[in-house]
């Protein structure tokens, strides 16, 4: 199969949101991929701003096929605009990118030919770097390693950003639309629940631009995120995916990771003695 078909297995999904001032650099990342993915669909989450029309000026850029704008008349948050793009995508693959966020020119090439030698992984991602790395591009270890994420690793915690992640197009799970933070990590979690194979690449081919934790936007809510982390187990317990004791274990290891993240916010020269090792 060469490049340019097998790119067009693959649907690439941008949320935007009031993103003028990055989405050029991510889609220009896309389109700089070593095997170019057949579509971009780029979902404007009701921003009322610039942002339209900017989206509209890529879209000429680029040809004017390749990428498709998704026009949202209500603000749905990451995973509503997420799945907005899923619905109107038509690759064989899902790979999602945040609009303030960048990929190494590799990445699809190298997630391809892992899943076409892996029919039976539904959901693939891999490491991430952070800050400023426009200067420092690094290449990929060869040859590239790959583990399998079991569903009690997702359980304690989120291995993937949501711009590593490629999934299957056809799988009936989604975002929970209504949910504003920790949305990624329920879905994995589902997935894996389900009983689907997961698999992690050990190459750092996603490049993000702010921190986890601590800084301005949604990651800065820590609270609000800790309240939709033990709002997905409450869910995952709903729907019997796991019971009431592991319910109660899984709240109290999330308290905890919660109080280390206080801890490191407040006191950045905690950051190195509360890596983990």
């Amino acid at each position: 199969m060469r490049p340019d078909e097998a790119g067009n297995a693959v649907s690439v999904v941008i949320p935007c949101f009031r993103c003028a001032a990055t989405i050029g650099r991510a889609v220009e990342s896309v389109a700089s991929q070593t095997v170019r993915p057949g579509e971009v669909i780029l979902v404007d989450d009701a921003s009322g701003d610039e942002t339209a029309g900017l989206l509209l000026r890529l879209r000429e850029v680029h040809g004017g096929k390749w990428i498709h704008i998704v026009s949202l008349p209500a603000n749905l948050g990451p995973g509503g605009a997420r799945n907005a793009g899923w619905e109107a995508a038509t690759g064989e693959w899902i790979a999602f990118l945040d609009a303030d966020d960048a990929w190494h020119p590799r990445k699809i090439e190298i997630q391809l030919r892992f899943l076409g030698t892996h029919p039976l992984v539904v959901l693939c991602g891999h490491s991430a770097l952070r800050g400023d790395i426009d200067s420092r591009v690094p290449e990929p270890p060869d040859p590239i390693r790959a583990r399998t994420v079991t569903r009690r690793l997702l359980l304690l915690r989120n291995p993937f950003v949501t711009p590593s992640v490629m999934v299957r197009r056809d799988l009936a799970l989604r975002f929970a639309s209504e949910r504003r933070f920790m949305e990624d990590h329920l879905l994995w979690m589902q997935i894996a629940c389900a009983g689907h194979d997961i698999a992690a690449l050990d190459a750092k081919l996603a490049f993000l631009y702010k921190a986890p934790f601590g800084e301005g936007g949604a990651s800065a809510r820590l609270w609000e995120m800790e309240k939709a982390e033990l709002g997905n187990y409450r869910i995952l317990f709903r729907q019997r995916a796991i019971g009431p004791f592991s319910l109660v274990a899984l709240w109290c290891f999330s308290l905890a990771k919660f109080l280390r993240r206080v801890l490191i916010a407040a006191v950045p020269e905690l950051r190195g003695e509360l890596k983990p090792r």
